[in-house]
């Protein structure tokens, strides 16, 4: 979608969508439809040898799958342009999950016999379908620090199959970030692409495109949706003709298609994105600053603290700081078990991105599939507490993590 219409990301959020229909409905219709009719077989002719397959079958597509894939196309197409100055124009997939999204990102870019590279802090599902499926598969996956560029070019050299790299910037739950222009620029010399998961950062805080990335990932069901009402996940990309031919088959092969009113919630909770993302901003500077002075706490992980050492990373690419934080207790797993049970305003739950402040014992729940002493070497320790900071009033917040860090 061309994205010099709107000059706000709100008026993008609110408008993009509820064109997208033919009866004049206020919001967006839910197509709960598992198939579409034909008025000849011409018609039917036309529809499957053009362009838009999204009136055949919903597998293959539907009305509101692609009124929320407008909104994220120009959400992330917001304010760019292309080599020829004129606004960018993406091709985004809705799928039913982040996990099925990144399967279509992987499959449909590598084959058996290629390598994936990709930085060694990563979502534990991200790093279990890499070295289990994608294994199975005959993919290598090289796992290391690709913040080092040096290290990384070195790599590229000694391995000519690689033909993605994939980015997770900020990391969860370890917040680390990495430089995705020095990677991209690095990657395109060598004639490699780059994939970036912008799930925590969303469109609003970070725009990978604008700092060369060939596709941008996204698990929709956290700060997108906003509200935990529903799973999606999104696949762009800015080659029209690879994103329409390739891996559109690839993802209608796997039958990772959305449903109509996941699709619909989706696009009501990207109405709110801007007003929310800058109170869960808010929010998190505050909480974060309140955790780095606490006695009973080890180390806070927040690119907003000078401390961070991907704070000068992320303030370049990123408007604001991300509203995720993980901290370490000093008193390991039953410091953590403790603190967890105490909280009373927080929620205790995986997940993130949600309008109420989530928070998860990565060890026993995200990463719990991963060898301890792997998670341990990349940052993901005993102790560590995961912290997706909500819109609540930051005085609750700070009152419950107080009486909790007094119990533990």
């Amino acid at each position: 979608m061309k994205n010099k219409k709107f000059k706000g990301i709100s008026t993008t959020t609110l408008h993009t969508a509820n064109k997208e229909n033919d009866n004049f409905s206020h919001t967006t219709p839910i197509y709960a439809t598992s198939t579409f009719t034909f008025d000849s077989t011409n018609e039917g002719m036309e529809r499957f040898l053009g362009k838009d397959k999204t009136r055949i079958y919903s597998r293959w597509g539907n009305p509101t799958f692609v009124a929320a894939e407008k909104t994220i196309e120009a959400l992330e197409a917001h304010g760019l342009t292309n080599e020829k100055g004129e606004p960018l124009e993406l091709k985004a997939l809705l799928h039913s999950s982040g996990q099925a999204a990144m399967s279509t990102l992987f499959l449909s870019n590598l084959s058996a016999g290629d390598t994936l590279v990709s930085h060694f802090s990563l979502y534990g599902g991200t790093q279990e379908l890499m070295q289990k499926i994608l294994a199975e598969a005959g993919i290598k996956t090289i796992l290391m620090d690709v913040r080092d560029l040096k290290s990384l070019e070195k790599t590229i050299q000694e391995n000519t199959g690689i033909k993605l790299i994939h980015l997770e910037t900020p990391a969860n739950p370890t917040l680390q970030c990495v430089d995705i222009e020095a990677i991209c620029t690095l990657s395109h010399k060598h004639g490699i692409k780059v994939s970036v998961d912008n799930t925590v950062a969303t469109p609003y805080l970070q725009q990978p495109f604008a700092l060369g990335a060939d596709f941008v990932f996204h698990s929709a069901t956290k700060f997108l949706n906003g509200h935990g009402s529903a799973l999606n996940g999104v696949l762009l990309g800015k080659d029209l003709a690879f994103m329409q031919a390739k891996v559109w088959k690839w993802h209608v092969l796997l039958g990772g298609n959305s449903n109509a009113f996941d699709s619909y919630l989706l696009i009501q909770g990207m109405k709110t994105l801007e007003i929310r993302m800058d109170r869960h901003c808010s929010n998190a500077a505050k909480v974060a600053a309140f955790l780095d002075k606490h006695p009973a706490i080890e180390k806070v992980n927040y690119t907003g603290l000078a401390s961070h050492p991907d704070h000068a990373i992320a303030k370049k690419q990123m408007k604001q700081h991300a509203p995720l934080i993980s901290f370490e207790l000093k008193g390991g797993i039953e410091a953590g078990k403790k603190f967890i049970d105490a909280l009373e305003v927080c929620t205790r739950a995986v997940s993130l991105g949600t309008v109420d402040t989530l928070v998860s014992h990565p060890a026993s729940m995200t990463h719990y599939g991963i060898p301890r002493e792997e998670r341990i070497k990349y940052g993901i320790t005993d102790g560590l507490i995961r912290m997706s900071v909500g819109i609540e009033n930051f005085e609750d917040l700070e009152s419950d993590l107080t009486q909790a860090l007094a119990k533990i």
